[in-house]
């Protein structure tokens, strides 16, 4: 599968876009649509990317897309069970956002695994801490992944 129009737009507004290099609020280096891949510290300067720190609009959008492949690639290997375009949409996000392993070893997929959509998201809730803080983005952000995966089951 791959992500949809709906899902895309998820994720674009929850990561926002930025085209110059910041650190996230646990210190991750990032740029466009939370593009983090491939950055490196130097000094203590902002990492460059294409031997600049700023990058354009399309830029950020290609990076946004190839992320997107990675994040659907780990979705569509670990889910073993039927699941629907919103559904399908709700993982990418979270897959996005956390990672491939945060997807793996997680309740959610286990469940999810097992058949039990309901009980799988539920576990959304419980990913909304960051450096030890829970961030309000991601209470807003897992509410509406889950929102999403609900309206698919």
């Amino acid at each position: 599968m791959k992500t949809d129009k709906k899902g895309i737009e998820l994720i674009k507004d929850f990561e926002g876009c930025k085209l110059k290099a910041y650190q996230d609020s646990v210190g991750v280096w990032t740029i466009g649509y939370g593009h983090t891949k491939g950055f490196k510290k130097i000094d203590g300067k902002p990492p460059k990317l294409s031997k600049s720190e700023i990058i354009t609009q399309k830029q950020a959008e290609q990076l946004l897309i190839e992320d997107l492949v990675d994040a659907e690639n780990a979705v569509n290997r670990l889910v073993k069970v039927e699941i629907n375009q919103d559904i399908f949409d709700a993982l990418v996000s979270f897959t996005f956002n956390l990672g491939a392993g945060s997807l793996q070893s997680s309740t959610l997929l286990k469940l999810l695994n097992q058949g039990k959509y309901s009980e799988a998201a539920e576990q959304f809730t419980r990913w909304v801490f960051a450096g030890g803080q829970k961030l309000d983005g991601l209470v807003r952000r897992r509410k509406a992944e889950q929102k999403l995966f609900r309206s698919g089951n």
